[in-house]
């Protein structure tokens, strides 16, 4: 086992942490919509790479890193509100498996469309950033990941407000409790599954750029969708604190795993750490960490 250095060990630390971050960003697109609408998204990878590929095809066309990325946000806002519409809103009281086994179609649909449309080539997102590393004592922080932490956090808190403060946060979680409730107490609850979606569509967006920039852009990026699996099931489906401690945990795990068990075995092991702690979690509190505990009556 290789010998513990303290220097080295904030290195892998900080540097999880802020991958954790960018994380819990994506999570909460599953946490969006498994609050509104009591289904999980099993496109949200897919989302995050159709974001980073307008963006990076934008770029391409010689639009600045700024407009790039508003042209993403504003196609993945549209495309969540069309998806809604015209697929997910036919669904409104059927059962949750139906919105799950769409999802799942549309995953795969993205992927084969985008790559028939874009190529199977890596594309860049370039953001106007300085390269030179920020050095905090032993600590070497990427600017890229500085941003996307920033990012991250500033938008994890801002929908925690909106969940929690805004009566239309309210409303939308009313609607993932109960749809059928939520009508008769007068709530609009196609406005509200639309609104879910959309704001999935922020979302995937932000992430999409962010992880695009860092990782480069093609058909392999909603991976990065099924690396947030662990995050979702640690800190819980419907919690959006759960979403960002689950990150963190995610993220420093995944680091550590890389700096000190990869080069005994070869390699590998940050791949599949996180879901050794899934499983984990499955068996004994399968709500996670600040998920509710749902008991229901037979």
């Amino acid at each position: 086992m290789p010998e513990f250095d303290l220097d080295f060990t904030l290195l892998l630390i900080s540097s999880g942490l802020m991958i954790g971050l960018m994380y819990a960003l994506i999570a909460l697109g599953f946490v969006l919509v498994y609050k509104a609408t009591d289904a999980i998204n099993f496109a949200q990878g897919e989302f995050v790479m159709l974001a980073a590929i307008i963006a990076a095809a934008a770029m391409g066309a010689a639009l600045p890193f700024w407009l790039a990325a508003v042209l993403s946000l504003a196609g993945m806002i549209a495309f969540c509100f069309g998806l809604e519409r015209v697929v997910l809103r036919k669904l409104l009281g059927r059962p949750i498996v139906a919105v799950i086994m769409a999802t799942i179609g549309l995953a795969s649909l993205i992927r084969g469309v985008a790559t028939l449309v874009f190529g199977a080539g890596v594309r860049a997102i370039v953001m106007p950033i300085s390269d030179d590393p920020l050095f905090i004592g032993p600590v070497m922080l990427p600017p890229v990941q500085l941003v996307g932490a920033g990012v991250s956090v500033v938008f994890l808190a801002a929908f925690t407000w909106f969940f929690l403060k805004t009566r239309m946060g309210v409303a939308m979680r009313a609607v993932a409790d109960n749809q059928t409730v939520s009508m008769g107490m007068g709530i609009n609850v196609q406005r509200y599954f639309a609104l879910a979606w959309a704001l999935t569509g922020v979302v995937s967006a932000l992430g999409g750029v962010i992880w695009g920039a860092m990782l480069g852009v093609d058909n392999q990026l909603p991976l990065v969708g099924l690396k947030v699996f662990p995050v979702v099931i640690l800190g819980g489906l419907d919690s959006i604190v759960g979403a960002v401690v689950g990150g963190l945990i995610v993220g420093v795990v995944e680091a550590l795993a890389a700096g000190y068990l990869d080069p005994m075995v070869g390699g590998g092991t940050k791949d599949f750490a996180p879901y050794v702690l899934m499983i984990l979690m499955l068996m004994f509190r399968p709500y996670g960490l600040f998920g509710r505990r749902r008991i229901e009556r037979v």
